[in-house]
């Protein structure tokens, strides 16, 4: 049998990666190449009594209560995604934007926020705003760039936003309360939410042309309480999930019942709940989570296949080592969590390399409740960076045949700029995080 251990920790090291990254350029799913790598080396570096040590750690990884509240707040969006909630939200919230010159762009910001807020998945935001907010920019003649900018970024907040789940799977992953982790995100969130709302009425204002101010259009009062009617369903779910969390009264897991139990009852009451649209929002929630939940399987058990090398003493040692200022280290971090965020997806990005960080940033004194927060703003740049920014690709699926890739990343680079502002701020100024 072959003995990669005598190739030592260094070009064991070296082979793991390459092997990883050859095997996802043939365009095989992370999951299974995670895996596949986790076995080939747990074989041939500690022989067939090793396949036991990689069941325990998956077992570790799916068994754990709060992964529960991940299928909930999927399966919320999902049932939004399919209700009417979000059109009449982004109908609603007309009232915000008014004569605003921008005012639809930060109509959709605003609607942005609340989705976000009451689901944390940033997908089916992206696709919904893609379908209601992009068409009447577009026909009011707003620039084109800019309408894309505010509906993609608008749409990542879920990343942000809490109840997010990216939170909650590094919550997981480093092992820290993600009710701590939802407080600390709040303030970071909306402070993110109002670069974009700042930098949308400094262009529109500097350019009155990208952002003309819509036609009069008053309504009577009847149709004005008619509109305000669809605030107060998705209000009233915010208020529930995020409430029962910050109040104490219930756990994340619990709370993302109570939101599926909230979103259910709205669709009910609108009329619209049928065996059809459950069935769909179900479907979709299976293969959203069984996604999740095999990226983490690959991730985990290769996770401690390279534990077990002795790997992660080895990177830790090599990332530390770069120097003895704590910020350039961290800073460094960042910088390899920015590249990574180009080719993989956030949740193999947090599974792979938050067992090696969060050690890290315990021992140079950081809060790794803090660090979830910076991690996650960090995530943000890579839903829209090329070359496999999610959030064009998932706006592509809904645009018009006119707009091109390209000029959906064009238009991404101001809110790339936008939020690696915010990292710079997160870093620069902790207590944003109330931490």
């Amino acid at each position: 049998m072959l003995d990669l251990s005598a190739l030592g920790i260094e070009y064991g090291t070296l082979v793991m990666f390459a092997m990883l990254l050859g095997m996802l350029l043939t365009g095989m799913p992370l999951a299974f190449v995670t895996l596949f790598v986790a076995l080939f080396f747990a074989l041939g570096w500690f022989g067939p009594m090793a396949v036991p040590l990689i069941t325990s750690r998956v077992y570790s990884f799916v068994s754990s209560f709060v992964f529960v509240s991940v299928p909930m707040f999927v399966l919320m969006a999902a049932i939004l995604d399919r209700s009417g909630i979000a059109r009449d939200l982004f109908d609603a919230m007309r009232l915000v934007g008014g004569r605003l010159r921008g005012g639809v762009a930060i109509q959709t910001i605003f609607v942005a926020v609340i989705l976000a807020a009451m689901s944390g998945i940033v997908g089916g935001e992206i696709v919904l705003l893609g379908l209601i907010a992009l068409p009447q920019m577009l026909r009011l003649g707003y620039d084109k760039s800019l309408a894309i900018g505010v509906v993609c970024a608008g749409g990542a907040l879920g990343t942000m936003v809490p109840p997010s789940i990216v939170l909650i799977i590094y919550g997981l992953t480093a092992n820290v309360s993600i009710g701590d982790l939802f407080t600390s995100a709040f303030i970071p969130g909306f402070m993110l939410a109002g670069f974009y709302v700042a930098y949308v009425l400094i262009r529109s204002y500097l350019n009155p042309s990208i952002a003309p101010i819509p036609e009069e259009d008053e309504g009577s009062r009847g149709e004005r309480l008619q509109l305000l009617k669809g605030l107060i369903l998705p209000i009233m779910v915010v208020i529930f999930v995020l409430g029962s969390i910050y109040g104490g009264i219930a756990s994340v897991t619990e709370a993302s019942a109570v939101g599926v139990a909230g979103v259910m009852l709205s669709t009910a009451i609108r009329r619209e709940l049928s065996i059809e649209l459950l069935k769909g929002a179900v479907l979709q929630t299976l293969a959203t989570c069984g996604m999740i939940v095999w990226i983490g399987i690959g991730a985990s058990a290769l996770v401690g296949v390279f534990n077990l090398m002795g790997g992660i003493n080895f990177v830790s040692t090599l990332i530390t080592g770069i120097s003895d200022n704590p910020t350039i280290v961290l800073l460094f971090m960042m910088l390899i969590l920015f590249v990574l965020g180009m080719f993989l997806d956030w949740v193999g990005i947090a599974l792979l390399t938050m067992p090696i960080f969060v050690p890290i940033i315990i021992s140079l004194g950081y809060d790794p409740v803090w660090f979830g927060v910076l991690f996650c703003m960090n995530m943000q740049v890579s839903f829209l960076s090329p070359p496999f920014g999610p959030a064009a690709f998932y706006l592509k699926s809904v645009a018009p045949e006119d707009i091109s890739l390209a000029d959906i990343f064009l238009a991404l680079l101001p809110f790339i700029g936008l939020q690696i502002i915010a990292v710079g701020m997160l870093i620069a100024f902790p207590g944003i995080t109330g931490r």
